[in-house]
């Protein structure tokens, strides 16, 4: 058995333990990392990084079939499956060298391919190494969530750990789970030509404003993608390219493939957490607001942590990690700034609380500024007029915005920033936006918020006419 002492200790190579591992030894840390599995996570192999990239494949062959309406004709487009899926393998494959052992050996660091196993509370096993560190970081992520369904144990499915090697196009995709690794890849396997079915046991988009989320689901539904709600599945039944997925109302879906995307579980069952005194909760690991878990010794980030499951999220805790176990500076998460997005056509986008958060917590003091996307010049000029963007004011700061449109993901970046840094509406207010850009949506909100109190205010008429007055 090998010995070894170090600093930090990494285990897993995704997102969060990437960036705590650069982060410190470039800081002047001996840090040891693990991964028994793949460098870059799931981001990088089954998740954002694929998952985008079939976006993109799905949208080129429905740009091709919906020219006309920008003065084009429209064709058939000629989908390649199996060529798809290479410009996702090829998608990674250049941008994995930035997350390869390779990479992080040139800057310093000892990387060990093998999972790690806690042996003591500052002891963790990897092969035939044991590694006692200064300081632990847990950032091994989650994986799919497969529930007991009766009869999936029988049934052949993809997870998103298996789709992306799929080489032969899904004839009919049935869909288990309506939120956004759903409906994703819903929407880009029935814009290649698959027919799509989702069943979802409660609301699609449940954890989103169900005003923003209609805009998204009425387009899914008007390109084709079947979105069955309230559909808790009791049975799946069949062989490889039939399968039946039978609900508890007694409704029967058909399809060929399957896809389950039902959640995330944290990945710890190799971790024997138990030795190292960690405890764990339903979600997760149980951390405190610095990421500490009960070993004050070990932080665990990320997925594991069992909080938001975002790769942006996992970096973020990867700058609390570097502040507290590298200077021993105190160092505390907020999730109030942190975006989200879903990837669909038109995408979904929030901040900080939603309306009715923000309505149970500040109740009458809370202001919401709208502004559709169909007042918008640039989109109007893309066709891309289906879309909301609102605004949660209280006090003249914003706490929240939803976004439901055309570069969601992109308007949301905005409002991050201004609530991270507590900024007024004013500041958005005051911005000039290039025209025409989408980006002028965010200043029309702000604009909306102080419309009434400058159009609409007697007080501002008697002004200005007093004014006038007196003017030469």
């Amino acid at each position: 058995m090998k010995h070894i002492k170090t600093d930090l200790l990494v285990i897993g190579a995704g997102s969060g333990g990437l960036s705590v591992a650069a982060g410190a030894v470039q800081m002047g840390a001996d840090v040891t990392m693990l991964e028994g599995h793949k460098m870059g996570g799931d981001c990088l192999n089954f998740g954002c990084v694929p998952s985008k990239a079939l976006i993109a494949s799905g949208k080129a062959a429905w740009g091709q079939a919906h020219a006309s309406k920008y003065g084009v004709a429209d064709v058939t487009p000629k989908v390649d499956y199996a060529a798809a899926k290479d410009h996702v393998a090829d998608v990674i494959a250049e941008i994995e060298p930035n997350d390869s052992v390779e990479r992080f050996e040139g800057l310093g660091v000892r990387v060990i391919q093998e999972y790690g196993e806690f042996v003591s509370d500052r002891e963790v096993k990897a092969g035939d190494t044991l590694i006692k560190a200064r300081r632990v970081v847990i950032s091994t992520g989650s994986s799919p969530f497969v529930p007991p369904i009766p009869g999936l144990d029988k049934v052949p499915y993809q997870t998103n750990e298996t789709l992306f090697e799929l080489r032969e196009q899904p004839e009919h995709l049935l869909v288990i789970g309506g939120g956004p690794i759903g409906l994703e890849m819903a929407q880009a396997h029935r814009r290649l030509g698959s027919q799509v079915t989702v069943i979802e046991g409660m609301k699609a988009l449940g954890k989103d404003d169900p005003e923003m989320a209609a805009i998204v689901l009425d387009n899914l539904r008007a390109e084709g993608v079947e979105i069955e709600e309230g559909a808790l599945v009791s049975e799946v039944r069949g062989t490889d390219g039939a399968i039946e997925v039978e609900v508890q109302d007694g409704r029967v879906f058909k399809g060929t493939h399957l896809l389950m995307a039902a959640g995330r579980k944290p990945n710890i069952d190799k971790l024997n957490l138990e030795a190292a005194g960690i405890e764990t909760t339903r979600t997760g690991i149980k951390v405190d607001a610095g990421m500490r878990t009960t070993n004050r010794r070990v932080y665990a980030i990320g997925d594991v942590a069992g909080g938001l499951q975002f790769t942006h999220v996992a970096g973020y805790h990867a700058g609390l990690i570097i502040r507290s176990a590298l200077f021993g500076l105190p160092a505390k998460e907020r999730t109030d700034h942190i975006p989200w997005s879903t990837y669909t056509e038109p995408e979904l986008a929030q901040v900080g609380l939603t309306e009715a958060q923000a309505r149970e917590k500040h109740g009458d003091d809370l202001e919401v500024a709208r502004f559709h996307f169909n007042h918008n010049d640039r989109a109007i000029a893309e066709r891309k007029t289906a879309g909301l963007i609102k605004v949660m004011v209280v006090k003249g700061r914003p706490i929240g915005a939803s976004i439901a449109g055309y570069q969601a993901g992109e308007l949301v970046n905005l409002w991050a920033l201004v609530i991270a840094n507590k900024l007024k509406m004013s500041a958005v207010a005051n911005m000039v936006a290039p025209y025409p850009t989408v980006g002028e949506l965010n200043k029309r909100a702000a604009g909306a918020y102080y419309s009434p109190r400058l159009f609409d205010n007697p007080k501002v008429k008697s002004v200005v006419r007093f004014v006038q007055r007196w003017l030469p």
